[in-house]
């Protein structure tokens, strides 16, 4: 199982990746270890998630939402809460 997920940086930019471990992986983004990106905008926030059977749905789904604006993506996650 692959999740796809979405962060708020503390200086509220959103961040989207993919993981098999969400949890893991935000506490890796949280301790500098994950993506550069994120590393200058500690603490981060498990904002959204979502399931995906396999890496290649998953990778699919992370490259259609990183091309959408941050109006976009912040109703996807209000509309999943």
């Amino acid at each position: 199982m692959w999740f796809l997920y979405i962060l708020k940086c503390s200086d509220g930019k959103l961040y989207t990746g993919i993981t098999t471990d969400v949890a893991k992986r935000l506490n890796r983004h949280n301790q500098k270890k994950a993506s550069r990106y994120t590393r200058m905008r500690l603490p981060v926030e498990l904002i959204y998630q979502e399931t995906h059977p396999d890496k290649s749905t998953a990778r699919k789904r992370e490259m259609q939402i990183k091309k959408w604006s941050r109006e976009k993506k912040l109703a996807l996650i209000e509309k999943n809460q």
